[in-house]
């Protein structure tokens, strides 16, 4: 490992490096994700039945276990060159509060004006619905990041963007919201009266504060009903993770620079998006052999799918319009407490992720929220960035990681996703500062109940 004195506050790379193509993990997996099933027929989604909720060519990367690379086209290319490569930090001053040995480092996702990871999937998703001629696209958001990069996405292509926003997230993030409609985007609070699985939905759960499970269905039953729209997703999905590669490959390529190798590899987990796009390509070196390290995903306690759900097919949307996933789940009729970790409210967790989970590549474990903001309180004033909700259960977990190294003086080196910025959920710092915020954990018998709903699939 290169001489500490070496490694710069920032390891940025040229622009000459940044990834061409996207990695797709799959094709070095030896045990597949399994098929997205028609929850109708029980039999494995085609591309034909697939293609009529989304974009034709995403579908074909969607379906896609082999090819290992596929390449990034040139206007996506252009378009990361706005705030991509982004960089690769040493925390530094997280390091000497802590007293650790550890070397800590994170990589930055919220030098965009969206202020997350979600514009690497969004501008690509958009990229090829506009290629295919579609007038706009529908899409579901939780705490906000993800409808505001695709609305920023669609404006940049003058592509029409209709978001479904779950509920809690709306109230509580309004400057979000009027972010996404700065950028052109109509956005309704989920669950909503404009759908009918909506209003199926308040009518079985009067005064609910959304899921993501809810909002899906809603963009969804949007995008089927309105010619010339495609519903797209910002996690979950095998594209997502696809395009979110980008974050891994451009923090092995840093690391690689300066010869560091990782011990520990650290992400927040809702639907698998960030960390999937961070574990990609060191994951890969895992299932070819090449290294090996830690990789652990950290979820919320108030939405465990890793921790306490079950591995089995369950439908991605609470409406039950989505195709069946095989993932880990509480059920998707489960909805959370209305806690502040918007994004991580997802129910299940990607295939890609679940399978990795389910062969020992990765660990799993969950945080309270009131540790969350701890943790992301010391980060901010010792590191300057106030980081987002969700990236601070990774935050968490990595000063938990390299307080252990304090205690067995071991140097190792932790890396988390820093997946955006927490500017927009000061609603949520207010109620932690203000002692107002609480620890909600779901009971067993809240899961199971939920859990008793999943599909019967052969």
């Amino acid at each position: 490992m290169a001489n500490q004195k070496e490694i710069p506050y920032k390891i940025y790379l040229e622009e000459s490096e940044m990834p061409q193509a996207w990695y797709n993990v799959r094709a070095d997996m030896k045990n597949k994700p399994a098929p997205l099933l028609n929850p109708g027929t029980g039999k494995p989604m085609t591309l034909e039945e697939l293609s009529g909720v989304f974009c034709r060519e995403l579908v074909e990367q969607e379906l896609d276990n082999d090819t290992p690379y596929i390449p990034i086209p040139q206007e996506i290319r252009d378009f990361y060159k706005m705030y991509r490569p982004s960089p690769l930090v040493r925390a530094y001053c997280l390091e000497k509060k802590l007293g650790t040995p550890a070397h800590i480092y994170y990589k930055f996702e919220g030098n965009n004006t969206s202020g997350s990871h979600k514009l690497n999937s969004a501008i690509a998703q958009a990229y090829y619905a506009k290629k295919q001629g579609l007038k706009g696209v529908t899409t579901e958001t939780g705490a906000g990041q993800w409808g505001t990069a695709l609305s920023m996405a669609c404006s940049y292509f003058d592509l029409d963007c209709k978001v479904f926003m779950v509920k809690v997230s709306y109230e509580q993030k309004p400057f979000r919201r009027e972010v996404m409609r700065t950028y052109g985007a109509s956005v309704t609070p989920s669950p909503s009266n404009t759908t009918n699985v909506g209003r199926k939905i308040l009518e079985e759960f009067p005064g609910t504060t959304g899921s993501l499970g809810c909002a899906i269905s809603e963009a969804v039953e949007t995008a089927v009903t309105h010619e010339g729209y495609r519903y797209v997703l910002g996690s979950v999905l095998a594209q997502v993770l696809l395009h979110q590669s980008v974050i891994g490959l451009e923090a092995k390529a840093a690391m690689d620079k300066y010869g560091i190798k990782p011990d520990i590899i650290i992400g927040c987990a809702g639907g698998g998006s960030n960390l999937g796009g961070l574990i990609a390509p060191f994951v890969g070196q895992k299932l070819r052999g090449e290294a090996d390290m830690r990789i652990i995903a950290v979820e919320p306690a108030s939405c465990p799918s890793l921790t306490r759900g079950k591995y089995a097919y369950d439908f991605c949307d609470t409406g039950m319009v989505c195709p069946l996933a095989k993932m880990y789940t509480l059920g998707s009729s489960f909805i959370p407490s209305a806690n502040h970790a918007g994004g991580l409210r997802y129910h299940g967790m990607s295939s890609i992720v679940s399978q990795l989970y389910a062969d020992g590549y990765l660990e799993a474990t969950s945080v309270e929220q009131t540790g969350v903001f701890e943790a992301a309180e010391m980060f901010a004033r010792v590191e300057g960035i106030l980081p987002a909700p969700e990236s601070s259960h990774a935050i968490r977990v990595a000063i938990d990681e390299a307080l252990k190294c304090k205690e067995t003086g071991e140097e190792k080196n932790i890396v988390f996703g820093l997946t955006g910025t927490g500017y927009f959920d000061l609603v949520a710092y207010q109620k932690y500062n203000d002692g107002e915020m609480g620890d909600y954990i779901p009971t067993d018998e809240d899961i199971a109940k939920s859990l008793a709903k999943l599909p019967k699939v052969d």
